[in-house]
């Protein structure tokens, strides 16, 4: 059976989300630990794609735990803890509790005079890191206008914890299932008048969208091209933006990987297959650097045990 990210869904309820969240915010950082190491432990146990998903890309890292079976579930559930304990970085972030000496790295300079030049462009991002302190990074830059690209029908829960969590809206999402040429010249008008639309370009599309086949960590995998595909449609700068904790830091990264306002339309392929791998590398180099940090639980190689090679359930 093959295991789509999109149909896995999201795993907890509302309810037991927020008494975790209450014990981080009332009773601090280790009574949070403490209550999560055994729901995480049961989480491992019980999710066997997710695990699985784990150790596979564990492996490409370090191929030593592949003969170490204790070593190797050992480095795969302190995986599934950096997820759990991401969760307080969310909160943390939609609460505004993290101020600006601990976000480190240049990319915070480098986003900041992103805004002030006035551009706008597309923003890539991943499931590596913390999305959520990226988008809060909004709360520093009042005339930002923030728009983000995401399948909303997997994150609804998740969504509500942290709205009721923090009292804070998020910010304008659309569903990237539901885009429309209407929806695609709003978003270009937006973009025209500096804003910036976010949209993650790690997850395959469910169906009928083209991808392509790019090496990533010394392997094969599949990586959606629409995201790349509307740079050229909206004739815009194309930028890539991440954030991962770093000790009681956060690391921030943003570059440029291309502008695609002069690009002739008999150059979008070839542009695009490069931007694409140049994208890859450099989300490579920093999950290289975090690997802990890397929260896609499914089969993401072709080679994956479970890989989605078709569309059926």
């Amino acid at each position: 059976m093959s295991h789509h990210w999109a149909r896995i869904g999201e795993r907890g309820t509302v309810a037991g989300m927020m008494l975790m969240v209450a014990i981080q915010r009332h009773l601090g950082r280790w009574p949070f630990r403490l209550a999560l190491w055994p729901v995480i432990l049961w989480y491992f146990l019980v999710h066997t794609t997710a695990r699985r998903a784990s150790q596979s890309f564990l492996t490409r890292l370090y191929p030593r735990l592949e003969q170490r079976l204790f070593a190797r579930w050992w480095q795969s559930y302190r995986h599934f803890l950096s997820f759990g304990e991401s969760l307080m970085d969310k909160v943390e972030a939609w609460c505004g509790n993290i101020a600006d000496h601990r976000l480190t790295g240049s990319g915070f300079e480098q986003f900041s005079a992103a805004i002030e030049n006035g551009r706008g462009g597309l923003i890539l991002v991943a499931h590596h890191g913390n999305l959520d302190v990226v988008n809060a990074l909004g709360d520093r830059h009042a005339a930002l206008d923030l728009t983000v690209m995401m399948h909303t029908r997997n994150a609804r829960k998740f969504n509500s914890l942290l709205e009721r969590a923090t009292g804070k809206p998020r910010p304008q999402v659309l569903e990237v299932a539901d885009i429309t040429p209407a929806t695609a010249q709003t978003l270009a008008e937006r973009i025209q008048a500096g804003g910036y639309v976010v949209i993650a370009a790690d997850r395959l599309p469910l169906a009928g969208e083209r991808t392509q086949t790019l090496d990533f960590l010394g392997d094969r995998a599949r990586f959606p091209e629409g995201p790349f595909r509307l740079a050229t449609l909206l004739r815009c700068p194309l930028y890539s933006l991440a954030c991962v904790r770093d000790g009681d830091d956060f690391r921030i990264d943003f570059d440029c990987i291309g502008d695609t306002r002069e690009l002739p339309r008999r150059q979008r392929d070839t542009w695009i297959a490069t931007a694409m791998q140049t994208h890859a590398d450099h989300l490579a180099e920093r999950v290289r650097r975090h690997p802990l940090q890397w929260f896609n639980f499914y089969p993401f190689w072709i080679n994956d045990t479970g890989y989605p090679h078709d569309d059926t359930p």
